[in-house]
């Protein structure tokens, strides 16, 4: 029986798959023809099977951005960023969908130690720095182990250096690794998919507007209370929308 059902999910991914690619050379067919709605239809249906991938979200954006869809272009330029931050077409691409944004939001300045904290940690995600804390845990207990059993003086003095930087690497690698994770974990960004959505004081639609937001810009979602979300930019304002106005990345 068991035996018969891996072969059904077998067949099953095999026939979804070919399905996704028929589906996605259809769209690129639709999009060489400036029928960009009908692509953006072809592919939406791969990404209702399951399917993720930046190529596809990059497709996605470029008929969205041909269709003059700031938000959409924006968010799913975004979404191929996430998966393939270091691709040039994407970034390119991004930031000339972003020039079509209306608002023009100025990050805080940062600090030189927080500059030198954003260029380090972006190295390795958090597997990556977690990785990088283990080996040299490990390095540093051999390390030590070596010196303990030494019986000169001058590789005793060398081991210890050495053992004491790996001790050194672990605990700052470590460190970064928790950073990274925290971060990631707090990275709730979202695309603001509204022509124009009012940002309030409170969650509520009586309340005080502190300020306004237009289509394609990107906030963070910092809390939720029911059918709202309190958002935050870059320059520091927050504020409150209705969830429908924005659409998580």
């Amino acid at each position: 029986m068991k035996r018969l059902l891996y072969i059904f999910l077998f067949l099953f991914s095999i026939s979804s798959t070919a399905q996704n690619v028929s589906l996605f050379e259809q769209g690129k067919e639709r999009y060489k023809q400036e029928k960009y709605q009908e692509a953006i239809n072809s592919w939406m249906k791969i990404v209702a099977n399951g399917e993720h991938s930046a190529n596809l979200y990059f497709n996605l954006g470029n008929a969205h951005y041909k269709l003059n869809n700031v938000g959409p272009s924006i968010y799913y330029y975004e979404k191929a960023a996430q998966l393939s931050p270091l691709e040039s077409d994407i970034k390119t691409n991004l930031a000339f969908a972003e020039n079509a944004r209306i608002d023009a939001i100025e990050p805080l300045p940062k600090t030189i130690f927080s500059k030198w904290h954003k260029t380090v940690s972006s190295f390795l995600n958090y597997n990556g720095w977690a990785w990088v804390a283990v080996s040299f845990s490990s390095l540093f207990a051999l390390l030590f182990l070596l010196y303990y059993f030494s019986n000169t003086e001058r590789r005793k003095r060398l081991l210890f250096i050495s053992s004491t930087v790996s001790l050194f690497v672990f605990l700052a690698s470590l460190a970064m690794a928790f950073q990274v994770k925290g971060e990631s974990l707090n990275d709730n960004p979202a695309i603001i998919f509204a022509e124009s959505t009012d940002v309030k004081s409170e969650p509520k639609m009586g309340s005080e507007v502190v300020f306004i937001l237009h289509e394609g810009t990107k906030v963070q979602i910092i809390e939720q209370d029911d059918n709202w979300v309190r958002i935050k930019l870059v320059n520091g304002k927050d504020g409150w929308l209705p969830t429908t106005d924005l659409k998580p990345l």
